[in-house]
């Protein structure tokens, strides 16, 4: 039997995509017969300094990484930096999962930087972050990406083509199944939704979709533009949605937890990303599980999902003409609108939870 150490920052009762993929994990290595052991840093040290809980983390791990024959990180740097030095210390097989780039989110995310994940990969020196990030990812035995998008991010670090496997995330989510009208009773806004979903950071691309609310409501006086997620630009989002007085026409809801975010799904006429930075977008497949139509912008994660007219609609980064058209061009049109929902099932069906376990399990057992 392998006996497998699952290092991670997060894990339920935490909410978020690595905590879900990590009880995931666990319970499908554990129905084929592998012991797991998880290691959570959300949980070490809460209002210590990082690295005193990096290292108090460390320490946490080297006893589960003694017993283990195989560690998998689910980050590069909090949880995979302390998870690789315990694999080096017991000459353990490493293996580290990368759903981004850590060093540019929290270097934009902080200000430090104004510039896209695309840009940034060209600057020379790109922080302490950077180095750990690429230092994990070149010393593990595999590093597990979700996207081609990210396989060649990856590759830029430096780490050899060869370990680098892709598997794809899959979509656990389960739409309800009620009507528009008895979901925009049950969240409380009525009209036509265009709903939104992520983290509210300077690349999602939030501020734009507010901006163009005004021009979106003299096409359709109904319009209402609902943001669901939490994160350190909403009182700058409240802020510009009074500045324009559109108090009752755009509504940041917070974060959801999955089963109130499938109520949203539910109200919405369709789903607008406009996001500067995709790895492999979860919102995406969520919202054509739920027949909800999709706008999204036109980077490189997105396009490994959506194709051009038939089962969604890309669109350049921030660009108002372009998403106002895109906006439009849906809401006009109820045949795309169900053209884009049956093609959508259809791509939805090829990201299962089932197919993403078996690669994973495969790749751990070799």
């Amino acid at each position: 039997m392998k006996k497998v150490l699952i290092a991670t920052g997060i894990f339920p009762p935490d909410i978020g995509g690595p905590a879900t993929y990590g009880a995931t994990i666990k319970k499908a290595l554990e129905e084929k017969g592998f012991e797991v052991d998880v290691a959570v840093l959300s949980k070490v040290g809460r209002g210590l300094p990082k690295g005193l809980r990096h290292l108090i983390f460390f320490f946490k791990l080297l006893p589960l990484a003694r017993k283990a024959d195989l560690i998998l990180a689910l980050n590069a740097v909090s949880a995979g930096c302390p998870a690789l030095l315990a694999a080096k210390f017991f000459k353990k097989k490493f293996l580290v999962r990368v759903v981004g780039d850590y060093a540019w989110e929290i270097a934009s995310g902080t200000g430090k930087t104004n510039i896209l994940i695309d840009d940034f990969q060209k600057i020379s020196k790109r922080g302490l972050l950077h180095k750990i990030q690429t230092r994990v990812c070149r010393s593990a035995d595999n590093v597990i990406v979700p996207s081609e998008y990210l396989k060649t991010l990856v590759v830029g670090w430096g780490v050899a083509e060869n370990k680098i496997e892709i598997i794809y995330n899959g979509v656990d989510f389960e739409p309800l199944d009620i009507s528009r009208e008895e979901a925009r009773t049950k969240i409380g806004t009525h009209g036509n939704i265009i709903l939104s979903v992520g983290r509210l950071v300077p690349w999602k691309g939030f501020k734009m979709l507010i901006k163009i609310m005004p021009k979106l409501l003299e096409l359709n006086q109904f319009f209402r533009l609902v943001i669901v997620g939490d994160g350190p630009e909403r009182k700058k989002l409240e802020l510009m949605t009074r500045n324009l007085g559109l108090d009752k026409k755009v509504y940041l809801v917070g974060k959801k937890s999955k089963d109130n975010l499938a109520l949203y799904m539910a109200s919405a006429d369709m789903l607008v990303l406009n996001s500067g930075y995709e790895g492999f977008s979860h919102q995406i497949l969520e919202a054509m599980k739920a027949g909800v139509p999709v706008v999204a912008s036109a980077i490189l994660g997105n396009r490994e999902i959506i194709r051009q007219g038939e089962n969604g609609f890309l669109v350049k980064y921030n660009d108002e003409f372009n998403l106002i058209e895109a906006i439009k061009t849906l809401h006009e049109n109820p045949e795309l609108k169900d053209e884009f929902v049956a093609e959508g099932k259809k791509t939805v069906a090829k990201f299962s939870v089932e197919r993403m376990i078996d690669e994973t399990i495969k790749l751990i057992s070799r």
